[in-house]
Formats: structure tokens, sequence, C-alpha cells
């Protein structure tokens, strides 16, 4: 697979994004890493990480930026030249299979929609994570790009999230729910009411509704909810997971014999960070567009950015959007004509054209 990565993207980059690059380069080196970015900075920190220039691993010219606080339609019209933009483009243009970022979410997904456009009858791409939990990783979606959400677009990403936890994380036959307050098939609002119905008959492996406590759980494999919900469940999470392990190691610190008690259970911990090693599951999938675009934190690390490109090498392998695309045209119900009036326009927009 050949990955195109924005380089220039993040809070660390360019310098953890090249060296996450190289140890990928290390661990997969029959994938081909495209660095998009300022090459001389590049170069640079290629030759500080002192590992030398691996053949896998090549740069191309990109000398403009979007930062975080810029607006991303705004900024996609005025910077041709940004990093994200031009590793977009070569997924686009036939070069690469897939690309990551670690820049802005926002600047990445209009990359995406408007220059690889829609899957032919999705409506609203989504953003997939992964809540890890002692069973495995849950796929939740959306967390962000879609904040109000109809029906349709509950149908499609319970969809989209089942085939890629089926081809990317080998998942049999995987069990879809539908985040609400209760188990009940009429609890909810009328959107989840709706949805319910819609997903029960909707050739997936639909098993109800899903309450926050049973995320960690894992009743189900794939969860589906409108972005705004499925953000802030993901901010929740992160954040308690962060907390309860800082105040163990915190109290675990105090007392006379606490470098002992430390020392004993350290096997223990290592076990329990390893369960919950969210760096594994960096990489965030936009699902819905034409070609595999892939968001990870912005604070990503090497490590991060490392298990990101093996998410994106294994969606490109597993030809995610075309699956998608298949699933469309054998189940129209879940797609519809304004998903595909839709595809069409960003498709052209994302060639340049206008009415």
């Amino acid at each position: 697979m050949r990955i195109a990565v924005d380089a220039m993207g993040g809070d660390f980059a360019p310098r953890e994004v090249v060296r996450g690059a190289i140890d990928y380069a290390g661990v997969r080196p029959g994938d081909e890493v495209i660095l998009v970015g300022d090459v001389a900075r590049i170069e640079r920190e290629i030759a500080d990480y002192g590992r030398g220039h691996p053949t896998s691993v090549s740069v191309v010219d990109a000398p403009e930026l979007i930062g975080m606080g810029e607006h991303p339609a705004a900024a996609l019209r005025a910077k041709k030249r940004a990093s994200v933009v031009v590793a977009t483009e070569l997924v686009r243009d036939g070069h690469a299979d897939a690309v990551l970022s670690a820049g802005s979410t926002g600047a990445t997904m209009a990359a995406a929609i408007f220059r690889l456009g829609r899957v032919e009858g999705i409506d609203r791409p989504a953003l997939g994570t992964h809540l890890v939990t002692p069973l495995g990783p849950i796929m939740l979606l959306d967390v962000g790009a879609n904040v109000d959400c109809d029906v349709e677009n509950l149908v499609q990403f319970g969809v989209m999230g089942s085939i890629y936890a089926e081809h990317v994380l080998h998942v049999g036959r995987p069990r879809v729910g539908l985040l609400n307050i209760g188990e009940e098939a009429d609890k909810g609002n009328r959107l989840s009411q709706e949805a319910h119905q819609r997903l029960r008959h909707a050739s997936l492996n639909f098993v109800g509704n899903v309450e926050g406590n049973e995320l960690v759980a894992h009743r189900a494999d794939v969860v589906v909810c409108d972005g705004f919900t499925g953000n802030v469940v993901l901010k929740f999470f992160e954040g308690l997971t962060t907390y309860i392990f800082r105040s163990v190691r915190e109290d675990l610190r105090q007392g006379p014999i606490a470098q002992l008690a430390l020392l004993a259970l350290k096997p223990g911990f290592d076990r329990i960070r390893a369960r919950f090693d969210y760096e594994r599951f960096g990489g965030t999938p936009l699902l819905g567009v034409r070609g595999v675009s892939i968001v990870t934190h912005g604070r990503a690390n090497a490590r991060m950015i490392r298990y990101a490109l093996e998410a994106a090498s294994d969606a490109a392998a597993a030809r995610i959007p075309e699956l998608i695309g298949q699933w469309t045209r054998a189940h129209p119900a879940t797609s519809g004509l304004r998903g595909e009036l839709r595809a069409r326009i960003a498709h052209r927009l994302g060639r340049g054209e206008r009415d």
C-alpha cells in the first residue's frame, strides 16, 4: 500500500510524524510512505532521527499549512498547496492508496469530501473512533463529523461501521447497536425510535439499543449515534480513563512502603495499561468518501503515527470505500437520491468544476 502522510499536521509535527513513518517502514517495508510537506524540514528530521532514510519513504513538497484555528473550507480554497490538500490529491490522482493526517480534523475532512468526493449513495461521511474496553475495541460513529443527523444517516453509519469492523478489525458478523437511554425499542426521542426500526430491517446484525453503561461491557462491536453525542462520549471516556490511571498512580506513591507496593503491583498495572492502550487504535477513519482517509490525534507521538499508518494500510488493502459502494448499490434503501446527488456535487467541486 502507498500512504500519503500530512507530515506538517499535528502538535509535534514534523518530528513525531517523520519518526513514526520511519518506524512503520521498519515494520512494514513492503508499504510506501509518502511524507508531504516542507521538504527541508522533513529531510532534517529524517537525518536527526539517526536511522537512515528508508527506501520506502519518499518526500513530496507542499509549502503551505492549514492551522488548527483556520476555517476548513476557506483554508482549502486559499491554500491549494497545503500539505493535507496535496496528500489527499495524491489519493485522488491514484498516486497513493490512503491519506493520514494528525492536523486539523475539519481540514482533513473537507479535503477528503471535496477532493475525493462521497461514495455514491452515502449522504454524510462519518468519523468512526475506537473505545478501548477489556474485551477489545468498540467502534463508535459518528464522533463529530455530523452534529445533526437524520434516520438515514444513522442507518448508513451502521452499515459503514459494520463493514470496517469486519474487514479491518476482523470482527466476524459485527454486532451493531444504537446508543440510547434505554433498552426498549420505544425509548429515546423520535429520531432514536425511527432509527431503531430502520436498523432492525437493514440487513445488519442489529442487537438493539445500547445504553452508556453498556459500552464498556462491549454489548456491541459498532455503536451508532449523532456526531454531537459521539464526541461527548469519546471525550468523557478519554478523560475518565486518564483520571483513573493518574489517581491510582498518585495514591500508590503515598505512604512509607509506597515504592515496594508499586514494585509488587507493576506487572498487574502493565497488563492493565496494555489492555487500555488507546495509541494502538489512534487511526480514526472517515468513512463514506471515495478513498481511505485516516485522522489521528493532534498530540500523536511517533508510536501512535505508526499504528495509524497500519490502520490506513489495512483499510486500503481491504478496499473499504469499494465495499461501502457495493453495499449501497445492493441495498438502495440505505442510500437514496439525496446522497447520490451530493456525491456527484462533491466530486465535481473536487475537480474544480462549477455550475
